[in-house]
């Protein structure tokens, strides 16, 4: 056979094979659409194309068609969070992929972000082993590493929220300020994992305008208001330190028994980026303290570590995806650096200009898009 009939067979052999995989790949992508869970979001309603369906890896696509920025969470028992999806524009849509074992859930939307949201309950059925749940060892060894580095920021949050409490007891404003951002850093590391358990949050990091109708204000942001705003400590602060510990020593027991799969650690690397880009960007977290940027750069070094964990198997199975992440991570670490001071805080967030915080949002959605892509990324299929 002549050189260039071999080539000439070569090519044909090439394009045959590359039309036969990309056949294969769209029919991949097919079923994973039909399979989809769809969720249909308005101001009034939280629509669901399937009220059961096979435990094991679960993908949902969100639609939001209502006029307000809505959230998709699953809730299980005592509305433990499994997964979830915030920031969703109206008009715009949503994936999320989850792994999700047999039993019973609610899928909420909350139009507005607030609430309890519009519910629907769903059978999960089968056995999770059974269909499609990850056994690649080394998606096993990074969730055990997950749970260690989660539990480690638990462990080493208690003796400086201890700090925090015993300078509020004692009556010392400064020093009680000092500590208010740095007992927070461990808890925005690792929020998603906190969120997970229902209860914990509402009672230590809610804002006033987060409140439910009754509920009553405990926790960092109720004391970052009296040490700021009001200046003041008095009993009530002092009652209210003692109930930040308690409720964070629950949170730090509870950890070994928190649900942490591959993809949670995935979605959860994505939610820790929606924080920042509804609460921290905005400066309505830290609305007293002006303490956004430590929450932010802890929001982002908790996203970069389950990054971090899962790449061997993201970059073998998305190579570019890896790629992209790894730069996007090191422009926005590299972004954070240039606020970061002396003394391990970083710059007010009061000080930091519109144009400033402009650039801060451009990373953090030029972040947040690729993030989104990993838990697909680390499906086994």
């Amino acid at each position: 056979m002549s050189a260039r009939r071999s080539t000439a067979a070569a090519l044909l052999t090439l394009a045959v094979a590359t039309a036969a995989l990309a056949g294969c790949s769209q029919k991949k992508d097919d079923k994973a659409s039909a399979d989809a869970v769809k969720v249909n979001a308005t101001d009034s309603a939280c629509e669901v194309s399937k009220t059961s369906f096979p435990a094991g890896h679960v993908v949902i696509d969100i639609a939001n068609k209502g006029s307000k920025t809505t959230e998709v969470y699953v809730y299980g028992d005592g509305d433990k969070i499994i997964t979830e999806r915030e920031n969703i524009g109206p008009g715009t849509k949503a994936s999320i992929t989850a792994e999700i074992k047999a039993g019973s859930y609610e899928i909420a939307c909350k139009p507005g972000m607030v609430g309890d949201g519009i519910r629907q309950k769903i059978t999960v059925t089968g056995d999770a082993a059974s269909s499609g749940a990850s056994t690649d060892p080394r998606l096993t060894a990074a969730v055990d590493a997950y749970r260690t580095y989660a539990q480690e920021q638990a462990d080493a949050t208690i003796p400086v929220v201890t700090q925090f409490a015993d300078a509020i007891k004692a009556g010392d404003l400064e020093k009680a300020k000092s500590l208010f951002a740095p007992s927070r850093t461990g808890w925005e590391r690792t929020e998603p994992v906190a969120e997970s358990f229902g209860d914990i949050d509402p009672k230590t990091d809610t804002r006033e305008d987060g409140l439910e109708p009754g509920q009553e204000w405990t926790g960092w942001h109720k004391l970052e208001k009296s040490l700021w705003a009001d200046a003041r400590i008095g009993d009530d602060e002092k009652k209210l330190a003692d109930q930040l510990v308690t409720d964070l020593k629950d949170w730090q027991t509870k950890i070994p028994a928190a649900e942490i799969t591959a993809t949670s650690m995935a979605n959860g690397a994505k939610e820790l980026l929606d924080e920042v880009a509804t609460g921290k960007i905005t400066g309505e977290e830290d609305r007293y303290s002006h303490t956004d940027l430590a929450d932010f750069a802890a929001n982002v070094e908790g996203a970069q570590k389950a990054y971090e964990l899962l790449k061997p198997v993201a970059s073998e199975k998305d190579a570019e995806l890896a790629k992209t992440l790894d730069a996007e991570f090191t422009a926005i670490q590299a972004l954070l650096a240039k606020y970061k001071q002396a003394d391990g805080g970083y710059t007010s967030y009061d000080k930091v200009t519109e144009a400033e915080r402009k650039t801060f949002s451009d990373a953090v959605n030029s972040l947040g898009e690729p993030l989104s892509k990993l838990a697909a990324a680390v499906v086994v299929k």
